[in-house]
């Protein structure tokens, strides 16, 4: 009979011990980057009087948007379990291929836009493929392809700058409405609100999580796996063509160093957010916050003079810590 309760006790404790480890994975999950970011942001205030500026805060979200579009994209493939390394030189070799067209060919600014999106469009398409059907490790893939553009962007550029973009196109960077609200914003915030909702409501979304989950269930559950994860990757390279056109006309140029490192940064704003990287499990709208979190860090390291140099080696700490906290983080569900 006392081995009974010395028994029940310790089953008790050990489910005690279990409902609070599953709270704090929730918690760290859904509330952590929300914690972060504040803290990040008193800091900041404290220790800069130009950090909380209206216009430092206006910097700080234009910042965000092209890197947050990215995201968008990052965040649907992590999700289906893989990760695309090419996103950050997608965009770039999108940008000289719009500013190309319009500057040396005279072709119509939206059509040499359109241009640009389906060209990113396309790369996607080629790494869905090359990852889903000929089933090369995405990490060997995406990276192969993010040299593939890094290259085309220099050779058809010839490692030009070609700035000076028409005045019409112009609006969807620099452009606000109502003459406070960027109209980049918007056009980020719109998209997090649709690619949300798909995520979470529909179909499409169910699948990718599913498969992020366990590709073999996914499977013999009859999911065409093949062709999901396939859907990722365009998400993801339609993806960066948007950002590629909002960057474009922020900028009013394409550069070889348009879209640099957006990749990572996508990466880490996803994990950051609470998405993780094993697949499966996390929300878009973490993914933004996660994004937003990175900027102000580093923005607020500007304020205060810390060498840029330094900012590349905390950014890589910063990488490895976010990964690390998923993976402990699944250690603990499991």
């Amino acid at each position: 009979m006392e081995e009974k309760k010395v028994n029940k006790t310790a089953s008790n404790r050990l489910d005690r011990t279990l409902v609070w480890k599953q709270k704090l994975v929730r918690f760290s999950k859904d509330y952590m980057i929300v914690i972060a970011l504040l803290i990040a942001v008193v800091i900041f205030s404290l220790a800069s009087k130009y950090f909380l500026t209206a216009n430092n805060l206006l910097t700080i979200l234009l910042q965000s948007t092209t890197v947050a579009i990215v995201a968008i994209g990052q965040a649907y493939v992590v999700l289906g379990g893989n990760l695309d390394l090419s996103l950050g030189q997608n965009v770039c070799l999108s940008c000289f291929v719009s500013a190309i067209l319009i500057k040396s060919y005279g072709v119509n600014p939206w059509i040499g836009l359109l241009a640009g999106f389906l060209c990113a469009t396309l790369i996607g398409l080629i790494n869905g493929i090359m990852v889903a059907y000929i089933q090369i490790p995405t990490f060997i893939a995406t990276l192969g392809m993010m040299n593939i553009c890094t290259g085309m962007a220099k050779i058809i550029s010839h490692a030009a700058t070609f700035s000076g973009m028409p005045k019409e196109i112009s609006f969807l960077g620099r452009g606000y409405l109502f003459g406070v609200i960027p109209v980049s914003v918007v056009i980020m915030l719109g998209l997090y609100i649709i690619m949300g909702l798909v995520a979470s409501k529909s179909v499409l979304g169910r699948y990718i999580y599913s498969i992020g989950a366990s590709r073999e269930a996914a499977f013999y559950s009859g999911i065409k796996v093949k062709l999901y994860t396939l859907l990722t990757f365009v998400i993801a390279g339609a993806a960066a063509g948007i950002s590629s056109i909002v960057l474009l006309s922020r900028l009013d140029a394409a550069t070889t160093s348009s879209g640099d490192a957006y990749e990572f940064d996508a990466v880490i704003g996803c994990v950051l957010g609470g998405i993780s990287m094993s697949g499966g499990k996390g929300k878009l709208s973490q993914a933004l916050l996660g994004v937003v979190f990175l900027m102000v860090f580093f923005n607020g390291m500007t304020q205060l003079n810390v060498n840029a140099f330094y900012q590349e080696v905390i950014k890589g700490f910063v990488l490895i810590l976010a990964i690390a906290i998923d993976v402990m983080r699944n250690r603990v569900k499991n």
